[in-house]
């Protein structure tokens, strides 16, 4: 049996958060820029490990508060 192969990333794309399921329901584009603002997040706080999920709903409460404001 062959074993299974991963896809690979990129270094910058292999250490943003992984992306919870709830998040399939936005644009390519506001998905991107809730795990960059993420990844900020989690560069800011020291790379703690274990904040994942913290840091991902932060930067999706910051970034559609940024869309609601800017009206798009």
């Amino acid at each position: 049996m062959k074993p299974l192969r991963t896809p690979r990333t990129s270094a910058i794309e292999s250490s943003l958060p992984v992306e919870p399921d709830a998040l399939q329901k936005y644009s390519d584009e506001v998905r991107e820029r809730i795990a960059k603002k993420a990844y900020e997040l989690h560069e800011q706080r020291g790379r703690q490990q274990g904040r994942d999920l913290d840091d991902w709903l932060e930067a999706e409460e910051i970034v559609m508060r940024e869309i609601v404001e800017s009206g798009h």
